[in-house]
């Protein structure tokens, strides 16, 4: 009897932990579905959207918390936007969209870099800003195609080394976060054409940076840099902004630099003024220089058919006189020193970060193909 009393009372344990199993099982199975249904309901003219075919998707501003799961089977998506939202992830689906060339991420709550993004490996362009990132996953080397990315106004502390691995990256945004430094071995990133840096927390200019003679744009705005070395030897520069900083003038740099800041406007003003006063000493100069040559060679040219005495017997026979007309005749030709002037159209780089407009992608894709 006791041992029987005791068998029952083990079953009924058993039992006891069979059913909590099964309780929990039902609770993940609801909230699974839970899930499916909540993310079946998308906001209104999403569905049609997502069958549209179009190889830009644009789910921006909608609300979500996760991006719709349907979106990891559009293969044919090339763009896609989902800036505006809250999501602090996505799915791993994510991977299977190996024709996606653009993604933008701006503007949501994520604080990691979802590993999925890594795997896409036809990325060119990845837009990250405004997030919570502090650190980038090393697996982002796998990104050997991206030639674009943005991280502004996320919290990056150190400049992350992880970028040194990708060897296409022309265009880097990481302004607004709180760097100080930069790592000394920078210039190993020798493809960057364009570096924001605004925002951040510089005091002394980076000398890293003058070794980086490939640049062309480099944005400085918004530090407490008070002193600026010479940037001549950047010759690929052609934008600089260092404006608020304690600076009152801007450093030395190239004839066709353009430069945004304290001072900056009467310094190009100054330097356009200079360039006129060049050219048009240039074009006194050969204007002056070349008359005396050219009535010398007129005049050495004619050569007289016999001696004196048959000189004079000709010009009294009514011989021919050699006549010219300055106006006629000659014609000046001055080359103009035409320069390329302050506006910079950089290939696939845009200085404009006061909004944030992906319109300019098809065009810059287009030279890029070219």
């Amino acid at each position: 009897m006791g041992n029987s009393s005791g068998k029952g009372e083990g079953d009924e344990e058993e039992d006891e932990e069979e059913e909590k199993d099964g309780e929990e099982v039902e609770i993940v199975q609801k909230k699974k579905k839970t899930e499916e249904e909540v993310e079946e309901e998308l906001p209104l003219g999403v569905d049609e959207l997502l069958e549209s075919g179009d190889p830009v998707l644009d789910l921006s501003y909608r609300k979500f918390k996760r991006l719709p799961a349907r979106v990891c089977g559009l293969m044919h998506v090339e763009k896609l936007y989902v800036c505006g939202n809250s999501l602090r992830g996505l799915p791993d689906g994510i991977s299977q969209l190996q024709g996606l060339r653009i993604l933008a991420l701006d503007f949501n709550k994520m604080e990691d870099v979802p590993l999925a993004i890594c795997q896409l490996a036809n990325l060119s362009r990845l837009y990250l800003g405004s997030n919570r990132l502090m650190t980038l996953p090393h697996e982002l080397k796998n990104l050997r195609s991206l030639r674009c990315l943005w991280l502004e106004s996320n919290y990056f502390q150190w400049f992350p080394k992880e970028l040194y691995e990708l060897p296409n990256l022309k265009s880097l945004q990481i302004g607004d976060n709180r760097l100080k430094t930069l790592p000394p071995d920078l210039c190993r990133m020798d493809s960057l054409r364009g570096l924001w840096l605004y925002g951040n927390r510089f005091q002394t200019f980076p000398k890293v940076l003058l070794s980086m003679e490939g640049l062309e744009i480099l944005d400085l705005d918004r530090n407490k840099i008070s002193e600026f070395p010479s940037l001549k030897r950047l010759r690929s520069l052609r934008l600089f902004s260092y404006d608020h900083n304690p600076v009152k003038e801007p450093p030395k740099v190239g004839e066709e630099v353009m430069v945004v800041g304290e001072g900056a406007a009467e310094f190009l003003e100054e330097r356009e003024a200079r360039k006129e006063r060049r050219r048009k000493e240039e074009e006194e100069e050969a204007l002056a220089g070349e008359e005396p040559i050219i009535h010398g060679i007129l005049k050495n040219s004619y050569k007289p058919a016999a001696d004196d005495e048959d000189e004079d017997e000709e010009e009294e026979a009514g011989s021919p006189v050699l006549e010219y007309d300055d106006e006629e005749a000659f014609e000046y030709e001055t080359e103009e020193l035409i320069g390329e002037g302050l506006e910079y159209e950089g290939e696939e780089l845009e200085y404009d970060r006061a909004y944030v407009d992906y319109e300019y992608e098809e065009d810059v894709d287009a030279k890029m193909e070219a």
